[in-house]
């Protein structure tokens, strides 16, 4: 049974009261199932309370909001008031906000019960983030920082880019986590299960974006839910390259933490990414690795027809929408075909500002927040085939929303909302000699 620090009881007894108490009982539930031996104190949570699904609508219906987190982030029927969160805690991506109203076919009435949920926890201490990407706008955990967050995409970067402590929690134990500042302590939260498991070893170099994306869906699918350390000729990523890698290794697997020996702060070396244990033999990412992890991307797109291009999964960094502001200057989107550009707020006003959002809008396109396609499960009327830069997208949202997909580089992209065309291809890879 997890042991209980003095503090931890008295919340588990009622001192804070009836929501805090549930919370604790959760939560000491939860560690019991998982073996942990105590909680970790946490003082960063990211979870997802506003998205008005049927269920929580139906809940909110029957007695509020403090009814649907009750229900569904406290595992407690009981009629209780939502307390001020404990620690600092930020909502996640959402359903789609004001600025989509008209755009696409996501009902206004969940738009108008989204808004009365984030006036409901913002009273109560949540930051509305509304962004699978909590990284890029303020919510950016120190190194070795416990923390209690929901996203996988989110999860392998707070894990490996930044050096954070977190497993891929759910809506139930970041809320509880929120009013107690407590995680089970188990997995990624301890050191000995932060070793790389797997060396992958790249033949390629990697020059940009996509070959990021390709890599992290091969690493994906070839470790699963291990944690890979990767070495070759890799360069400098950035920021997007990362987040990118991150997420497509937690798409076709289910990675929450890599390790790229002199770039990730938990491996400055090889030896240091496998906790002094002899590095086992790797697995090779060579150009028929990188064809056939195309061809699967690919794999679902049969005409090249396109209706529809999504750009930003996990949400676009301002590098990125400047990239898609450059490509499509002086140029108009085909009739038959849409192009989102997702994009946490926050950023959307400063892409405003440095005038992209209106050069992406003069062609025909919009620059979109809080959402996603698939976290709303919504497109275009009438889409059949979209393109996307993003392998998780390609990964997920046909089988989502059963539409064809096209993979490929931003510009290719951009090139098939222009055109309505679909004419990318795999440019050869830059080989290590």
């Amino acid at each position: 049974m997890v042991a209980l620090t003095d503090e931890e009881k008295a919340m588990r007894d009622g001192r804070d009261g009836d929501a805090v108490a549930a919370a604790m009982d959760l939560l000491i539930r939860y560690a019991d199932a998982l073996g942990a031996a105590h909680l970790c104190e946490t003082r960063n949570v990211a979870g997802t309370n506003t998205q008005p699904s049927p269920a929580k609508t139906q809940l909110f219906e029957e007695g509020g909001w403090s009814k649907a987190f009750a229900v569904i982030s406290l595992d407690c029927d009981d009629d209780i008031e939502v307390p001020r969160m404990k620690v600092p805690t930020c909502q996640l991506q959402h359903g789609f906000g004001d600025d989509a109203l008209g755009i696409m076919p996501y009902s206004e009435r969940n738009i108008e019960l989204q808004a009365d949920a984030e006036s409901f926890y913002s009273s109560k201490g949540v930051n509305v983030l509304a962004t699978c990407t909590p990284y890029q706008v303020g919510n950016l955990p120190t190194y070795g920082e416990h923390i209690a967050w929901m996203e996988s995409s989110a999860v392998v970067y707070a894990n490996s880019v930044l050096g954070a402590r977190t497993n891929c929690e759910g809506g139930a134990s970041t809320g509880s986590a929120s009013i107690t500042g407590r995680i089970p302590c188990w997995g990624n939260h301890l050191v000995e299960n932060r070793y790389g498991t797997h060396l992958i070893e790249s033949g390629l170099r990697m020059t940009g974006f996509q070959d990021w994306g390709m890599f992290g869906y091969f690493v994906g699918d070839a470790v699963q839910e291990a944690r890979p350390v990767m070495v070759g000729d890799l360069g400098q990523p950035d920021l997007a390259d990362l987040k990118h890698f991150g997420a497509a290794a937690a798409s076709s697997g289910g990675v929450e933490m890599y390790h790229i020996p002199g770039r990730t702060p938990d491996a400055p070396t090889l030896e240091a990414a496998f906790g002094g244990a002899a590095p086992p033999e790797p697995l090779r990412y060579g150009e028929a690795e990188r064809r056939a992890i195309y061809d699967s991307l690919n794999s679902i797109g049969n005409s090249d027809d396109v209706d529809f291009v999504l750009i930003g999964c996990p949400h676009a960094s301002l590098e990125q929408i400047g990239r898609v502001a450059r490509a499509l200057e002086g140029r108009t989107l085909s009739a038959g075909t849409e192009l989102w550009v997702m994009t946490p707020r926050a950023l959307r006003a400063v892409s405003d500002r440095n005038g992209w959002t209106a050069t992406i809008e003069r062609a025909g396109g919009r620059v979109l927040t809080d959402s996603c396609p698939a976290m709303s499960r919504v497109a275009p009327t009438g889409t059949k085939v979209f393109a996307t830069d993003s392998a998780k997208q390609a990964h997920y949202l046909p089988a989502i929303l059963g539409i064809e997909a096209w993979f490929g580089t931003t510009e290719e992209c951009v090139d098939a909302a222009v055109t309505g065309r679909w004419r990318g291809s795999l440019a050869p890879a830059a080989v290590v000699r």
